[in-house]
């Protein structure tokens, strides 16, 4: 017993160093580009060694990937939770990307040096972690082609989507539009940027009733 919980006590610490790591390497980045940010600034803005750098990643691009696993990995729960909360309350696959894109901007709000990050990062061809974001931003987009296969398959949505292409244009919706929400209109609030993108995925853009 003594040795599990030392062992998990070390976990958590690790946990709590790497977690540093992450937003410290973010905002750096995010700050200044990849390339102009080094090992000893990321040690620095965390507050630790720059070996405690290696001892959890074996380089600055290592570090890199796990932080776009790390980000992308918190938005995807947070959109899955919104569905599956969604759908135990009864609601529609409507109702359920609705609550998707709430989870999307709330997420965004909250971690906005990353998703500046990565959104820039889905513009370069020649990185060598370019796989890895295929891989991350494949998963974003699988939540919301779920909700909306399962929506076509219940008669809620037609069969004539294209559920990989309106899966990306809806994460891509979110994304721009919450990025130019922090940019350039930042007193918004989070509930009013939500009712315009509503809006556009409820089709209440016309005037029609």
């Amino acid at each position: 017993m003594e040795s599990s919980s030392a062992a998990s006590g070390g976990s958590t610490r690790r946990e709590a160093t790497r977690q540093k790591l992450y937003e410290a390497a973010v905002t750096l980045i995010a700050e200044q580009g990849f390339s102009a940010t080094t090992v000893d600034e990321i040690a620095e803005r965390a507050g630790v060694a720059k070996g405690t750098v290696y001892y959890n990643f074996a380089s600055k691009s290592v570090l890199f990937e796990e932080l776009l696993r790390h980000g992308v990995g918190l938005l995807t729960a947070s959109l899955r939770e919104a569905a599956e909360h969604t759908a135990r309350r009864g609601g529609s696959k409507v109702d359920a990307l609705d609550a998707m894109i709430r989870a999307g901007l709330g997420f965004i709000a909250r971690y906005p040096a990353f998703t500046q990050l990565y959104v820039a990062e889905l513009w370069r061809t020649n990185r060598a972690w370019q796989s890895t974001l295929m891989v991350v931003r494949g998963q974003v987009v699988a939540v919301v082609e779920d909700v909306l296969r399962d929506g076509v398959a219940g008669g809620e949505f037609s069969e004539e989507i294209d559920i990989q292409l309106t899966a990306a244009a809806l994460v891509g919706m979110v994304l721009v539009a919450a990025l130019d929400w922090q940019s350039f209109q930042p007193e918004r609030s989070l509930d009013d940027v939500h009712a315009a993108l509503s809006r556009l995925l409820q089709g209440r853009v016309s005037g029609r009733r």
